[in-house]
């Protein structure tokens, strides 16, 4: 019997300290502590292919952009996706190997600097809609806004940046992935979402500027690899009907047509754990096994089908 194969959506509080801080020692200690769980999976004898958010990182190389313009070139978001893959990529190769080696199960991890595609077409791209980088003051979202870039107004904190979030039609570099895999090399791919591109009329890509979802992009990195679960690790323990009101209640174990029916109904925020809902009803319905919403402690009780939100069937 082949070992169960695994995609894990690591969440922004396995890449940052408690309070959110990403200073460069921040997220070696927190990345080094994920990696333990992820070992024991491994260990465990379970095929293990890892995805993982970019935003904190992203919005830090934006604010270098502001501050250098005028000493070197900033660059585009496509470029700040790539260069924070790689970096967090082989953060996650050090500790992970690290991990593993101590209980006596090395495994040589491997970073793939993915592609996916999107449609221009995309309505996103028409509506941008995603907070990136810092608040600034009133006076400076006036003066990115006249260089073309989208500022939304959000109140006390100040404006921010939003960019187009297309959704995901293609892992490129899928094939990449399963190499890694079929040579027993444990896969890091498609971080941030992956790298957005499309293709032109000529039919050569190009990287556009957009950001995409890493748990909308995890479920089609799932289905790609045909893996038989997934599993999105964030910040709390499951998602929750009626959050934040006197009837809440977490959601255990249930099927895909009905949580797809609670997603539709607007019972999970958009910018929070919606996308992560969508994304496991997304792949269960794609054909996957099992998909779970889970803290990062549960990760291997959530792909075990006993921890988390649990979606099947």
């Amino acid at each position: 019997m082949s070992a169960p194969r695994v995609v894990i959506a690591l969440g922004g509080n396995a890449m940052t300290a408690p309070d959110g801080s990403a200073r460069p020692d921040d997220q070696r200690s927190a990345l080094t502590a994920a990696m333990e769980h992820v070992a024991d999976l491994i260990a465990d004898g379970t095929e293990v292919v890892l995805t993982h958010g970019n935003g904190p990182q992203v919005g830090n190389l934006l604010v270098k952009n502001e501050l250098a313009a005028d000493v070197v070139p900033p660059v585009t978001l496509d470029w700040c996706g790539a260069q924070t893959q790689a970096t967090i990529g082989f953060t996650i190769a050090d500790a992970l190997e690290a991990a593993l080696a101590r209980r006596g199960h090395p495994r040589a991890v491997g970073a793939v600097v993915t592609r996916t595609l999107v449609d221009t077409a995309d309505p996103a791209f028409a509506r941008p809609a995603k907070p990136v980088g810092r608040y600034v003051s009133a006076e400076e979202a006036a003066r990115f806004a006249a260089l073309g870039q989208d500022w939304v107004d959000f109140g006390e904190r100040g404006w921010r940046r939003v960019v187009p979030s297309p959704q995901p039609r293609e892992i490129l570099d899928a094939p990449a992935v399963r190499a890694l895999l079929a040579a027993g090399v444990v896969p890091v791919a498609a971080g941030g979402g992956g790298v957005p591109v499309a293709r032109g009329g000529d039919g050569v890509l190009h990287g556009v500027q957009a950001v995409l979802d890493k748990d909308r992009t995890a479920a089609l990195l799932a289905c790609a690899l045909e893996a038989d679960r997934l599993v999105i690790a964030t910040d709390v323990p499951g998602a929750v009907l009626g959050y934040g009101t006197g009837e809440a209640r977490p959601i255990g174990r249930i099927s895909a047509a009905e949580l797809r029916g609670h997603l539709t109904a607007g019972h999970f925020a958009e910018g929070s754990m919606g996308p992560k809902v969508e994304a496991a009803v997304r792949f269960v319905e794609a054909g996957g096994r099992r998909a779970a919403i889970t803290g990062l402690d549960g990760v291997a009780d959530g792909s075990a089908g006993r921890a988390g939100t649990v979606v099947e069937p």
